[in-house]
């Protein structure tokens, strides 16, 4: 029983410390404003490792297919202090207004998953 105790209990020290990272973005939302069709769409969120372990950008989802993100793959660790980009690009071809978020999920503490949004206006 003390060795399952003691087990378990360095496995819950590992999971916590394993979340201790935290990222921090210069802005979460990214406003087009009014830009022409088939203007260039791209833009990049720019974000910092604060926490003191690498960070592990597994994943980005776009809301929809009118949007791609590129990002650092899962193997590249971002060091404590370390900046890193995450480039979306919406299909600006599409008049209209749009509004739509991006999905960030790495390792930082709390959910592991960050909300960012573009808006704009394509005329």
């Amino acid at each position: 029983m003390k060795k399952f105790l003691l087990t378990a209990t360095f496995a819950f020290i590992g999971i916590a410390t394993m979340n201790a990272q935290e990222i921090t973005f210069e802005k979460e939302v990214i406003d087009y404003g009014q830009i022409a069709k088939g203007a260039n769409g791209e833009r990049v969120f720019t974000f910092t490792n604060t926490g003191d372990k690498p960070l592990i950008i597994k994943s980005v989802q776009a809301s929809c297919g009118c949007t791609a993100a590129e990002y650092p793959k899962p193997t590249d660790l971002i060091a404590p202090g370390q900046k890193g980009e995450i480039k979306v690009k919406y299909d600006t071809n599409i008049s209209n207004s749009f509004s739509k978020s991006i999905s960030v999920f790495s390792n930082a503490k709390e959910s592991g998953r960050k909300i960012l949004r573009i808006k704009g206006v394509v005329k």
